[in-house]
């Protein structure tokens, strides 16, 4: 057996009194998109946060390769240049350009001289679609052209595995499908991805699986036309259906 990309054991996360997570344990596989999916407050965020240690779980493990990340004496930073990370909000620097935006950690993290780093920069901003914005400050571009952005920065990186947190809630529903079809398309090219979405039709067309949360815990796992579409537990069913009511 090939060790998982992510592994996740028995985590648990503690907000002060309030048990967020309770005793999670999942794992993806290299080359496998996992959509996570439930109510609001059910810890699909803090989950994914945990992943890469943006938040720090209260007990448990988190693995990546098969090296344990919650060990003090790992190199954090390192590993963190192997996951590519993309939240709701686009977190992009305002002041800098769009190309600065995505050369600036190349340069200081990788290493990489500037010309390297803008030539990568600019091949990344052409795969999403938005290397015409290069030049551009954040606010001139568009909510579904600033998430790409953020998007071909984490490529820049050269990440073996990508988390999105909800990458498409902050945007006006026409601009969803911009976002979501760079998604795809990194699917399709084997990129190993844990996807927390409310998009239930992303997540029907393009994860090998999907994890339904609720409560802190993991109540549901599978194939997408099972989780999705033939739920076993009630839950599920319950929360399926509000989803396709709105």
């Amino acid at each position: 057996m090939s060790t998982p990309a992510i592994q996740i054991v028995d985590l648990h996360k503690y907000f002060g009194e309030l048990e967020v997570l309770k005793g999670v344990s999942m794992s993806i596989e290299r080359g496998e998109v996992v959509c996570v999916v439930g109510p609001s407050g059910s810890g699909k965020s803090t989950l994914l946060r945990c992943v890469n240690l943006l938040e720090l779980p209260t007990s448990g493990q988190v693995l990546i390769d098969g090296i344990d990340i919650t060990d003090p004496k790992v190199d954090l930073d390192q590993m963190r240049t192997r996951i590519g990370m993309v939240f709701q909000q686009f977190n992009l620097f305002p002041h800098l350009t769009v190309l600065r935006n995505l050369t600036i950690a190349q340069e200081k993290v990788l290493k990489r001289p500037r010309q390297e780093a803008e030539t990568i920069a600019m091949e990344m901003l052409e795969r999403v679609g938005v290397a015409n914005k290069a030049h551009e400050y954040p606010a001139r571009c568009s909510g579904g052209q600033q998430q790409r952005v953020a998007i071909a920065r984490s490529l820049c990186m050269g990440p073996e595995m990508m988390l999105f947190d909800e990458p498409t809630s902050a945007l006006d529903p026409e601009l969803v499908g911009e976002v979501l079809d760079v998604m795809r398309s990194l699917a399709r090219d084997g990129m190993t991805m844990m996807v927390v979405t409310h998009e239930m039709g992303f997540a029907r067309d393009v994860a090998d699986r999907v994890v339904f949360m609720d409560g802190g815990v993991i109540v549901e796992e599978g194939p997408p036309n099972e989780v999705l579409v033939n739920p076993k537990t009630e839950r599920a069913r319950r929360f399926l259906r509000m989803v396709e009511e709105k």
